[in-house]
């Protein structure tokens, strides 16, 4: 079926008040939009091309039209803070062990049915956005809580991309590292802008085709790939790819075998994989969880086509979870869900057994900081 990529899916565009608008103290103007000739004004953040009337919002909810303008509406707003381990966003080779400040908006530039986070993704109620804080205040509060890092997660930095910028530049002038969790969905332009403050990124290649990214998410299949090729030869932002596995849907082995195949030949070998557990959740409810045998075959494929390091999630499994030495085979970092039980690499990164080098970004020394989950409120941590 032709689809249309620059389709804006109207029948889900939102209407806001003028007073909704003017009232908020966390409307910020953006860049990337333009007007049309019909009186409408395009978003050009992401493919997804938005046209939008007056006081209408985007389908990512916190986009919209005000005053002839796209504007931000939830800037310095955020459905809650946490602490978590890094291997959570999941990051397996970005200063393991360490923990990360997390953070979300509401909304999302996606329609996943699957969507296992539908609560502030699909949220359209800015009562969602419970916590306020500035950019200072995180960059504040995630050096007093010993974090190495500010994840933007939960739903996806694209859609509040000019607040996440300012997070990060804060956070980079207090040595605090940046990560984005992100379905990859963007344009180029606004694509290099934002990577240029990210230092990691898990970057979620839903399926491997165009019939599923339409039918299932609302998107297309190629902007995704193209911001996973960006990544790999334009940046030095460490990524890593999550894909979760729906039975019936993005699992057989001829998707998987194509999906490994193209990492392997266009992002090298080095780029690692998650697969991870699909749980009824959403609007799909009536689809079964993946049986674990499922996540260790799409392991099995994705090393056998030349991905070094692949991983299983959501399931128990420590010998999935673990990292191994490409050249020698030894456990270089152990793991069971999210707790270190191993680490065998020198203070360089090397596989202490052959002293291979493993991809990464690491430090002399490893995190402690386990599976704890860590909610906090940033109105503590306030200049």
């Amino acid at each position: 079926m032709d689809v249309d990529i620059t389709r804006p899916w109207p029948h889900l565009l939102l209407m806001s008040t003028e007073a909704e608008i003017l009232d908020s103290a966390s409307v910020v103007p953006t860049r990337y939009w333009h007007k049309l000739d019909d009186g409408r004004v395009q978003c050009d953040v992401c493919p997804r091309y938005c046209k939008l009337h007056e006081g209408q919002r985007g389908l990512c909810f916190v986009r919209g039209n005000h005053n002839d303008q796209i504007v931000l509406t939830t800037y310095g707003r955020s459905s809650g803070y946490c602490v978590d381990p890094i291997e959570k966003k999941p990051l397996n080779h970005f200063l393991p062990g360490t923990p990360v400040l997390s953070f979300g908006t509401a909304g999302c530039n996606l329609a996943c049915k699957f969507c296992q986070n539908w609560d502030i993704s699909k949220s359209r109620e800015l009562d969602t956005l419970m916590d306020q804080a500035s950019p200072q205040t995180i960059a504040h509060a995630a050096k007093k809580l010993d974090c190495r890092s500010v994840a933007y997660t939960y739903n996806d930095p694209v859609i509040f991309m000019e607040y996440a910028i300012d997070v990060a530049k804060a956070c980079r002038e207090l040595g605090i590292k940046s990560v984005a969790v992100t379905a990859g969905y963007m344009c180029d332009e606004p694509r290099r802008e934002f990577y240029q403050y990210m230092d990691a990124a898990n970057v979620d290649l839903k399926a491997f085709t165009e019939n599923f990214y339409w039918k299932v998410t609302g998107s297309h299949l190629q902007p995704v790939l193209d911001t996973l090729k960006y990544l790999k030869h334009e940046t030095k932002v460490w990524f890593e790819i999550t894909t979760l596995l729906i039975p019936g849907l993005n699992d057989s082995e001829k998707e998987l075998e194509e999906m490994t195949q193209w990492v392997a030949e266009n992002l090298g070998p080095d780029v690692p994989m998650h697969f991870t557990a699909f749980h009824p959740d959403w609007k799909m409810r009536d689809i079964p969880a993946t049986p674990p045998a499922t996540l260790i075959n799409a392991r099995r494929i994705a090393m056998k086509n030349g991905v070094r390091y692949a991983y299983t999630g959501n399931v128990h499994n420590e010998a999935g979870d673990s990292t191994y030495c490409h050249h020698c085979g030894a456990k270089v970092i152990g793991r069971d869900w999210y707790n270190l039980t191993a680490w065998n690499l020198d203070k360089d990164g090397k596989c202490i057994a052959c002293g291979t080098a493993c991809a990464g970004v690491f430090e002399a020394k490893h995190g402690n900081w386990g599976a704890r989950r860590l909610p906090v409120r940033l109105a503590n941590f306030a200049a």
